[in-house]
């Protein structure tokens, strides 16, 4: 028997890893095509199910409230990249991002930078819950609230630990994020 083979057998087998580098790599050779609904969560691409109505509207809800609202306390990111680590590069629906004078033009947020996240989930609300939140809270992200359309609610998770978020609760009425008090949301209006 070779080696090789004693090898195979006594080694279960490994899933490779994407780095953000190589995420960006295959985008570039066009193995990742623009179109393609993708983001890079612990190393694995994953689909993402393409945006219906339903979800496009919430997003433009909250966008619509929030933006008269921020001035100069946030700049409101609306389905673009938030760089957690080497292997994580999630694209969460809304970040509410620390103001800086260049918009993040020469690197995409990371953690730190990030006030609010907000995930409007459908199709995707098991994974946005179980999976992107833990994501979230291993990387210190202050607060994420779920838009969970099916049930037509808001989740507010906070306090974040190195498994997932200490505090749950369903949001009411008019709202704000913890970071930003003065830019609050009218959680009725969105469903």
């Amino acid at each position: 028997m070779s080696m090789q083979t004693t090898r195979a057998q006594g080694q279960a087998p490994k899933r490779h890893l994407h780095t953000v580098r190589d995420y960006y790599l295959m985008a570039q050779a066009g193995i990742l095509r623009p179109e393609d609904r993708t983001e890079l969560i612990d190393g694995e691409i994953i689909d993402m199910a393409p945006i219906g109505s339903a979800h496009a509207s919430v997003v433009k809800k909250i966008v619509w409230q929030l933006q008269t609202q921020l001035l100069n306390q946030a700049i409101l990111s609306v389905q673009d990249p938030i760089h957690l680590n080497d292997l994580s590069q999630p694209q969460p629906d809304i970040a509410l991002l620390r103001p800086r004078p260049d918009f993040y033009r020469d690197a995409h947020p990371q953690a730190a930078d990030v006030l609010l996240l907000i995930e409007v989930a459908d199709s995707s609300l098991d994974y946005d819950r179980n999976t992107k939140l833990a994501l979230y809270a291993r990387h210190a992200i202050p607060e994420v609230w779920l838009v969970d359309l099916p049930a037509s609610r808001v989740e507010r998770w906070q306090q974040p630990s190195t498994k997932t978020y200490q505090t749950q609760d369903i949001l009411s009425g008019h709202v704000a994020p913890g970071l930003l008090p003065a830019c609050g949301i009218d959680i009725s209006a969105l469903f």
